[in-house]
């Protein structure tokens, strides 16, 4: 596992790995893959290439195209069923948020601190954000909404790009330098502020309500860190999502209310539908808790200590991509491994990305590997 976050105090950086990396003489190796006991058919339909990536991506999946971008600047829409290149463009800046896409506009934030968007692969306005940011914009209702490391949310404009506000609320002296959650439900903005879900109004940034997802636990504040991290799951009102180190839970996104919360350690996004929510801890051993309650479903030691990325629920199986690039689908009934392929033999850059019956792997290599399952 390499080094996967860093934590901000005031001016100062730290860079943190985590324990157990794979550099370390006490992380211990990778299960070897098991056989396929009852496999499904499937295949890469396509591939392509962007640039190496070096922060936390997002691919935006909207009206069939994949948006991606490299960490030098490149920003690019493909089609979903055939990887055929629809724009690719560059900032003028090496990148260290993004994509967030309504099928229309695309947006990222620079390294230098500008937030950039695009209206169909055209760059069209460009504004400074104030703020160190690593999770990837938001582009919904005709505005754009960019959180900070320090937990600033603002909104644009995205025709025009006048700032039409801004919220701050004070917090943990320490935050995740990873992927935060900034989605949109219905007509409610929410937002990760530290272990805390909030849902704001997205008119005037007003808090609506605010519910914890964990209790920070730990003897100091490197300990106590519980970051909500993306992606999340949205399932009907409900609203899932994992606290760094801490819990995976879901809220009622309605009513603002905690409908349960499970202590379990992990450090990446999770994935789900209806039934179950799917994730893997920080030895990589995969849970699926019923969505319902957050009763154990399953769980699965056969990729343990492999390294594995946020993952993705596709039709009836959770896809996970582990350190080597490799592919997994896994029964989201019974956790039982059903089909495997390869990529780059490199790690993701991001959860995989599902649009129709194709599934994108991104790699920190920059390739852009597309499947479909048989």
């Amino acid at each position: 596992m390499t080094a996967r976050w860093q934590v901000l105090a005031g001016a100062l950086a730290l860079a943190l790995a985590l324990a157990g990396c794979s550099s370390g003489p006490d992380r211990p190796k990778p299960k070897p893959y098991e056989a396929i006991a009852a496999p499904i058919a499937g295949k890469q339909v396509w591939s392509q290439r962007i640039g190496g990536i070096d922060f936390p991506l997002s691919v935006a999946a909207q009206g069939g195209v994949f948006t991606v971008a490299s960490g030098d600047g490149t920003v690019a829409a493909v089609q979903a069923d055939t990887g055929r290149e629809v724009w690719r463009t560059s900032v003028g800046g090496r990148i260290a948020a993004g994509v967030g896409s309504d099928g229309r506009y695309a947006a990222v934030v620079t390294r230098e601190g500008e937030l950039v968007v695009l209206d169909g692969g055209k760059p069209l306005w460009r504004k400074p954000v104030g703020t160190k940011v690593v999770t990837a914009p938001l582009v919904a209702g005709e505005r754009v909404f960019v959180l900070g490391v320090d937990r600033r949310v603002a909104a644009w404009d995205a025709l025009d790009g006048r700032k039409l506000w801004q919220q701050q609320r004070p917090g943990e002296p320490l935050t995740l330098a990873q992927g935060g959650v900034l989605a949109a439900f219905k007509n409610t903005l929410l937002v990760g502020q530290g272990p805390r879900l909030a849902g704001l109004d997205p008119l005037s940034g007003n808090v609506r309500w605010e519910v914890p997802v964990a209790s920070p636990r730990g003897t100091n504040e490197v300990e106590r860190i519980a970051d909500l991290v993306a992606p999340l799951v949205r399932r009907g009102d409900s609203v899932c999502a994992r606290a760094f180190q801490s819990a995976v839970g879901c809220v009622d996104a309605e009513r603002g209310n905690l409908q349960w919360s499970k202590n379990v350690g992990g450090t990446e996004g999770i994935a789900g539908n209806e039934q179950v929510v799917v994730g893997a801890d920080a030895s990589d051993r995969i849970t699926a808790w019923q969505a319902a309650g957050g009763e154990v479903a399953w769980s699965s030691e056969a990729l343990l200590y492999r390294s594995l990325g946020a993952p993705q629920v596709a039709g009836p199986t959770a896809v996970f991509v582990d350190g080597e690039g490799m592919v997994h689908w896994l029964s989201l009934a019974k956790g039982q491994t059903m089909l495997r392929l390869p990529t780059d033999g490199s790690a993701p850059a991001a959860a995989p990305a599902v649009s129709g019956t194709t599934l994108l792997v991104v790699t920190r290599n920059g390739g852009l590997h597309a499947f479909r399952p048989e």
